[in-house]
């Protein structure tokens, strides 16, 4: 093997390490932001702030790291490799972004009463963490079966926010003390919708990285 092979594969493998971290780091953000939410608990959501700052670097590094990559000779997996990481690694710092506008609104609604008839944002805080988890296990594992079992449930998280949403409209309009509270849980609910759309983009890539299929279009009727 030449220098200029040892030099490609400790790249790439330092690429694969780097794009690791960072979507532990993602997910561990959500869990943070959505604890933070439901609990109150205005240290989870300072901690997933803090996770921020580290996602955005990460995201920097796996960039140069995938044009020095670039730059050289790649056979097509590898160049698959490259691309879809550097997609999920754009996807993972809307996460995190979503995630800390989350744990930033968790801080204020934590500083106003509680609305009388509480939002339940239970089902879809669940569902977007599973999408995540299952998106990023589907990507590191190759398991294509998993990452098109996303793409369903990407509708489920839509529906429930536009049902979140309506629910939000009904408070506003019922009683205008509700109005600063709920337009906090509006953005909390749109974020987790974002998320769900990044986790899905996700195992879009999943697919493309380990099936060479562009899924984006007709992932259900693909076999």
């Amino acid at each position: 093997m030449s220098i200029e092979s040892m030099e490609s594969a400790q790249n790439l493998s330092q690429f694969k390490e780097k794009l690791l971290i960072m979507a532990s780091h993602a997910e561990s953000m959500v869990t943070r932001s959505v604890r933070a939410h439901l609990d109150r608990d205005e240290s989870a959501a300072n901690q997933a702030l803090e996770t921020d700052e580290i996602i955005d670097q990460l995201e920097i590094q796996i960039d140069r790291i995938a044009l020095t990559l670039l730059a050289r000779n790649t056979n097509n997996f590898e160049l698959r490799q490259i691309t879809c990481g550097m997609k999920i690694a754009q996807d993972l710092e809307r996460v995190g972004d979503e995630a800390s506008t989350i744990a930033r609104r968790s801080i204020l609604l934590m500083n106003l009463p509680s609305l009388v008839t509480p939002l339940d944002i239970t089902e879809i805080t669940f569902l977007v963490n599973s999408m995540l988890k299952d998106a990023l296990d589907a990507f590191v594992v190759g398991n294509t079966v998993l990452a098109r079992g996303i793409i369903p449930r990407d509708k489920q998280v839509d529906q429930l926010n536009s049902k979140y949403q309506q629910q939000l409209i009904t408070l506003m309009e019922a009683d205008s003390k509700n109005i600063l509270r709920a337009i906090h849980l509006s953005v909390i609910t749109k974020s987790l919708e974002r998320i769900g759309d990044h986790a899905k983009n996700i195992a879009e890539d999943a697919v493309l990285l380990h099936e060479g299929k562009d899924i984006r279009h007709n992932a259900i009727d693909q076999p």
